[in-house]
């Protein structure tokens, strides 16, 4: 029986998660939690794309939706849809609305390829590279860019 043995650094594991008909992986080591659509409460005067908040254990989190926050149609509720709850810094947890979670996979490095993106080109940031799986690509998210609001837009 073989085994893959990887060492260290030279891989990563991404969830991989649906948005429409594309696939994005993201970083396993930030995701504390998958839970079912739930009820989400309303904020006011909130950025189009977070949707509101919700409470999981006690713990009220922020919930953005990634297809609005892409520029994608609106979220369509069903069975499969799940927030994640990422953790980028141990004590700010934020909720993310996805299609589908698919499965977990292991890509190395050298099976990611990195973005060449302008400066100015604020959707190519959410991207950390394209993740080589088996015959398909997965779209690797910075979630740093996705989650952290730039203050450059005087709105």
């Amino acid at each position: 029986m073989e085994t893959n043995k990887v060492t260290g650094n030279d891989s990563k594991q991404y969830i991989v998660v649906t948005l429409g008909n594309e696939q994005f992986g993201i970083n396993i080591q930030y995701v504390d939690n998958i839970v079912r659509m739930q009820r989400i409460t309303r904020v006011p005067k909130a950025q189009s794309y977070f949707k509101g908040v919700i409470n999981i254990r006690g713990e009220i989190i922020p919930v953005m939706s990634l297809r609005l926050k892409f520029g994608l149609e609106p979220d369509e509720i069903n069975n499969a849809t799940r927030i994640l709850i990422i953790k980028l810094e141990p004590q700010a947890a934020i909720g993310i609305i996805v299609d589908e979670v698919k499965e977990v996979v292991t890509i190395s490095d050298d099976n990611v390829d990195k973005i060449a993106s302008s400066a100015n080109d604020e959707k190519a940031s959410y991207l950390a590279g394209v993740g080589k799986h088996g015959d398909g690509l997965i779209s690797l998210l910075n979630l740093s860019a996705v989650i952290i609001e730039k203050e450059v837009d005087g709105k």
